[in-house]
């Protein structure tokens, strides 16, 4: 029996309300303990990123500057988010993280240090900005793009044993572990593999099966159009009309909806693009271009919007 749809959405808040109560629930432990006990509670930890050298942090950090959309969603989905102050201006959620001019994409080490941070979290090294905040004596802590769900689930324990949350951590990625298995044990299986493709811009950039985002549609047994495509393994090929048109996908999915205004009414009105399946039997799916492109939390809610489509395509098949 397939999972309503509301039902999946429930799903996925007590997911995360439940993570973020279980967080509250150690918060209001801590706060029972002396001062001292409860900054030092986990402490000295050394953490051994997937990137960079190993990191010992000597007490809780409380000052935390986040140069990552993704990685500022995960810092407050394990409970950490009062140790924030402050984010880079891509990191829109959650609504009241604290939005800054800083760039994850040319970091400034002055206008970083200027919030006084006890650690610095980034996705990459780049410009060198981590041995740069290292020489001032700032704490980096490099969490990279996770490439696989494990990855994910591992970034997320990670961020948790660094800001001291390291229980509600585990917790979460328990969670999104068992809320993806459940949504797709309950989404129907189609007779055949579907078809699909994703698309990142209107040049018609795409990501294949070895990406992130690929692995995640991967879990509901879809074939990806883009991956013949992938002639440099990259993993984001550039497609061509003729291949799209060619190929025929039974779905679309556009991560090209706030950036570029992008909805199944300007997809059927491309030369050529009335014809496919897709657009025929309205199989045309308008993703949030946040969820699409970040890993964190939010995956379930992403992998919630891949099982709706896929289970209406199933049901037309």
């Amino acid at each position: 029996m397939s999972l309503p749809r509301r039902r999946v959405r429930r799903l996925t808040v007590l997911a995360l309300t439940g993570a973020l109560a279980l967080a509250g629930c150690a918060e209001r432990a801590e706060d029972d303990q002396p001062p001292a006990a409860q900054d030092q509670a986990d402490f000295p930890v050394t953490l051994t990123p997937a990137q960079g050298e190993p990191l010992t942090l000597d007490k809780r950090p409380d000052k935390i500057v986040s140069l990552s959309a993704s990685n500022t969603e995960t810092i407050y989905a394990v409970g950490a988010g009062d140790q924030v102050v402050a984010v880079d201006d891509q990191s829109n959620f959650p609504a009241d993280a604290p939005r800054t001019d800083l760039s994850g994409l040319t970091p400034n080490v002055e206008a970083i240090v200027g919030y006084d941070p006890d650690l610095v979290v980034l996705s990459d090294d780049t410009d060198g900005i981590a041995a740069a905040l290292t020489k001032v004596d700032r704490k980096v802590l490099i969490v990279p793009a996770a490439a696989t769900l494990d990855d994910l689930y591992a970034s997320v324990e990670l961020l948790g044993k660094a800001t001291g949350h390291a229980q509600e951590a585990a917790d979460l990625a328990g969670r999104m572990r068992a809320d993806l298995d459940k949504i797709v044990a309950d989404t129907p299986k189609p007779s055949e593999p579907l078809t699909y493709y994703h698309e990142l811009d209107t040049t018609y950039f795409s990501a294949t099966s070895k990406t992130f985002i690929g692995q995640v549609y991967g879990l509901f047994g879809l074939t990806n159009i883009a991956d013949p495509a992938d002639t440099d393994q990259g993993g984001y090929p550039q497609l061509t009309v003729e291949h799209i048109l060619e190929s025929d996908p039974d779905l679309i999915f556009l991560a090209d909806v706030k950036c570029c205004g992008q909805n199944a009414e300007t997809v059927a009105a491309r030369p050529g693009w009335n014809t496919l399946g897709a657009v025929r039997d309205g199989n045309v799916v308008a993703l949030d271009d946040d969820l699409a492109s970040r890993w964190g939390p939010r995956v379930v809610d992403l992998a919630a919007d891949i099982a709706e489509a896929v289970e209406k395509a199933s049901q037309g098949s």
